[in-house]
């Protein structure tokens, strides 16, 4: 990281590791989807297929993550349990809750048209997540009692709106009819009038699904005979059940007691007030700036997958800039954004009050739905590369107490743009022109901006100042205040960009003059 004067903003950032022995585990929750499954048309009540897509990603996010040892969920939610003894991201809360919520999303993105291969995705889908701490394996067990419960009370009820919805009831007359009833008087009317018999539903929509790793048998190779070569290896294996809490169930998967405890005594009906006072929960201090941080996950890797250009790559910087103004347009207390890289700092305005300020829900939603826009957009910018495997990107919610510390902050992320890029420029010219990579680290050590800019003049003829603006500058992201001239959403340029409408611009933010220029930005008082 490059050192300035600014980097006393970094104070400001709180830890938040779950401390051993509590157990972690994940929930992640889909945004709006009764939104998202009515613009999709799902199958009422239960659509098989977008809960088919559910598991997939599920066991997608257990591939992904070894840590990740069981998982739970029904309808829009997924429960993720890590091991007892994990270490995943030191056991930071935002990091792991925004990194699963993130992959989710991207995985739930590329997999879409494997289920619904005749619909189209509308939009990008988006996911909150939180960490609930479970201090013992007892806990956990009424943790997922409680999910279990609420799987089977909300199917039972959805079952009977959705068939009296669809007998002709207004959806007045249902909630009225099925006001105050019990389980044993829905699954009479379910009978009586509709001829259904709930517990000869599929498992699926009555008990969700869950997931856990166990060893199988796998063919890795074949030797030089054609003789198949098999190992053990752990895999996420897909299974209903009627009850998750049992001890029968846990305790006869070796992978379950080792890794997560035992379970040592049935349980009957667990109370949501008791696991809820488990919920792992930062909520922001009012009245400050809140500023979300998200950052690609192992992008390094993913850029060098994907062969983007070094040591900038146009077009994925600009992927990254639409996926910034999605996330604008979506959230209206959002009212800057700077990014830079596989990086972007979204600004809550000072009064938002978006989620209630938990921190949770607005690091995941952010996460998540840049994430997904990310690979709804790549077609758009890279027509010729195949996606190979979804990004991800981890959060942070850090707050700022003051509006000199929130453009510190800013400066500080822009500071770091300039000389990462600069050392990163030399780097790739000295590697491009036949160095080594070590041994353009070992030229560079040492070297000061004045000195890089030599470099890259004397004997590669390029003028670091002239270089594109979206390099040396990064990328601001905002709402116009007035009508503006844009090309291609970049501020200065033909297009009429109206009143409100986002933007992005490459400038000196810096300096106090954009500030004093743009008040309406940040609206300070």
């Amino acid at each position: 990281m490059a050192n300035s004067k600014y980097e006393y903003v970094k104070s400001f950032e709180l830890e938040d590791e779950v401390m051993f022995p509590n157990l972690i585990v994940v929930r992640i929750d889909g945004r709006d989807f009764a939104r998202f499954s009515q613009v999709h048309e799902f199958e009422k009540p239960n659509d098989e297929a977008a809960l088919n897509l559910m598991n997939s990603c599920s066991a997608a996010v257990l591939e992904e993550y070894p840590d990740i040892i069981f998982a739970y969920g029904f309808s829009d939610e997924y429960s993720f349990v890590l091991k007892k003894t994990s270490r995943f991201y030191q056991r930071r809360a935002s990091k792991i809750l925004s990194l699963v919520a993130s992959f989710f999303a991207a995985a739930y993105v590329t997999k879409w048209k494997e289920f619904f291969p005749h619909r189209k995705l509308e939009y990008a889908p988006s996911f909150t997540s939180k960490v609930v701490t479970c201090a013992t394996p007892e806990v956990l067990q009424v943790y997922l009692a409680w999910r279990q419960q609420d799987c089977h009370a909300k199917n039972q009820y959805e079952t009977c709106f959705w068939m009296l919805v669809k007998s002709g009831k207004t959806i007045s007359e249902t909630q009225e009819v099925l006001k105050d009833t019990q389980k044993q008087q829905k699954n009479e009317l379910l009978f009586q009038k509709f001829g259904i018999n709930y517990k000869t539903l599929p498992e699926l929509f009555r008990q969700g699904s869950c997931l856990f790793k166990t060893k199988v048998e796998e063919t890795v190779k074949h030797d030089e005979n054609g003789n198949p070569v098999k190992r053990l290896r752990r895999k996420a294996v897909l299974v209903h059940s009627e009850n998750i809490a049992a001890r029968s169930f846990w305790n006869e998967q070796p992978s379950l007691y080792n890794d997560i405890g035992h379970f040592t005594k049935d349980i009957g009906r667990s109370e949501p007030d008791f696991v809820r006072s488990f919920e792992f929960e930062n909520k922001l201090l009012p009245l400050t700036w809140v500023v979300v941080r998200i950052d690609g996950c192992h992008f390094h890797r993913f850029s060098d997958v994907h062969e983007f250009e070094k040591p900038n790559d146009e077009k994925a910087l600009k992927l990254m800039n639409t996926c910034a103004v999605a996330v604008l347009e979506e959230f209206e207390d959002i009212q800057f954004a700077y990014g830079v890289s596989d990086e972007y700092s979204f600004v809550l305005k000072k009064e938002s009050e978006l989620y209630k300020r938990q921190s949770s829900k607005i690091v995941s939603a952010i996460a998540s739905l840049f994430t997904s826009t990310y690979v709804i957009k790549w077609g758009e910018f890279f027509p010729q590369k195949v996606l190979k495997y979804p990004p991800s990107f981890d959060g942070r919610a850090v707050c700022y107490p003051t509006y000199k510390i929130l453009l510190d902050y800013l400066a500080w992320r822009q500071v770091d743009c300039h000389i990462n890029n600069q050392y990163n420029t030399c780097f790739w010219v000295l590697v491009k022109s036949g160095k080594t990579k070590t041994q353009s680290q070992d030229y560079l050590k040492g070297t000061q901006a004045r000195e890089k800019n030599e470099l890259l003049s004397n004997q590669f003829g390029i003028e670091y100042n002239s270089l594109p603006l979206i390099f040396r500058m990064g990328s601001s992201v905002f709402r116009l205040k007035e009508p503006a001239a844009v090309e291609n959403g970049v501020v200065s340029g033909k297009k009429l960009k109206l009143e409100g409408e986002v933007v992005v611009d490459h400038c000196n933010i810096i300096e106090r003059c954009f500030w004093e220029e743009h008040p309406h930005i940040l609206s300070y008082s």
